[in-house]
């Protein structure tokens, strides 16, 4: 799997401290952090017409999935947390 390959040092950096789910989760929740970012920079130009400020509804309904997806990550990460 090629993410493991290209996630090496962060998988075993953070599986080491935390454990194997919640390593895995921490990376991904960071990849997660990534992909905000770039949607976010990309709002910045692509501005909706209807709603001056805002970015078109497609990176709203992205920047809306990412975020919600983080929320369900750090739950799953608490969970794990609380039964160790």
């Amino acid at each position: 799997m090629p993410v493991f390959n290209e996630k090496h040092e962060e998988l075993e950096h953070f599986e080491t401290m935390m454990g194997v789910p919640r390593g895995r989760l921490a990376v991904t929740m960071d990849m997660i952090t990534d992909a905000m970012a770039l949607v976010g920079q990309h709002g910045v130009y692509c501005q909706s017409q209807r709603w001056p400020g805002r970015p078109v509804m497609d990176i709203q309904i992205i920047m809306k999935n990412l975020t919600d997806a983080k929320e369900l990550i750090q739950s799953v990460m608490e969970e794990l947390k609380a039964r160790n």
